[in-house]
């Protein structure tokens, strides 16, 4: 496979999973897809997602000193994670609803159901709810997610990782889930999975998850 042959396929999976971002309704005007490169990564512009093309996609270096034209303002967060995070090979951003109720407290999550565990052993919340449009913010955004594939932003939705950009987007489905499931439940009723419980559901999310993306991308495109 050509380098270029492997670009144009990044290019496409990230457009196919912004849409289907989109599609779920997790994102509106806002929110971005990103994978990524060799040299950095390459994002969805500050545009609509439900119509980004791939010649939209714009390139940005993990050295960068300031943004390239068309990069969203908050591709600072995507750079300061792909920096702390070599394992991260893609990144959702999105604002899920039941995301801003969940983070309010700006209290850590732990899992209460077994697909949950697939954002982490637990939910972190970055406890700062300015936009993350700068290297400081953005740094400090990803010293709260040092390990896990899930990170609250409080008052500013969430972002989810994972190894491809279908795969982080899947976890922005079951954030908002498990968002969802945490306000419903009374304080006293959260009882959350012990940590075997937790091991035996991440051991198989390399399994499960591409066949919940899949589901995901049926259900937008049928």
């Amino acid at each position: 496979m050509t380098a270029n042959t492997q670009e144009a396929g990044r290019a496409g999976q990230i457009v196919e999973a912004a849409r289907v971002l989109s599609s779920l309704g997790l994102v509106a005007a806002f929110g971005h897809v990103s994978a990524r490169t060799e040299e950095g990564f390459v994002i969805t512009p500050a545009t609509d997602l439900a119509v980004v093309d791939e010649d939209q996609l714009v390139t940005v270096p993990l050295s960068a000193a300031a943004l390239p034209a068309g990069a969203p303002a908050e591709a600072w967060l995507h750079v300061a994670l792909y920096r702390a995070r070599p394992d991260v090979a893609a990144i959702a951003r999105a604002q899920p609803p039941a995301a801003f109720a969940a983070a309010a407290p700006g209290k850590t999550l732990h899992p209460l159901y077994g697909q949950a565990c697939w954002l982490g052993t637990r939910l972190p919340v970055y406890d700062d709810a300015r936009l993350v449009r700068s290297p400081a913010l953005a740094e400090a955004a990803a010293r709260a997610l040092p390990d896990g594939e899930a990170l609250l932003l409080r008052g500013n939705g969430a972002a989810t990782v994972g190894d491809s950009p279908a795969l982080a987007v899947a976890r922005m489905w079951l954030l908002a889930a498990a968002c969802r499931t945490w306000t419903s439940t009374h304080p006293d009723e959260r009882r959350g999975l012990n940590d075997a419980e937790i091991a035996s559901w991440r051991a198989v999310s390399g399994e499960m998850l591409p066949r919940l993306w899949a589901h995901l991308n049926r259900r937008c495109f049928p």
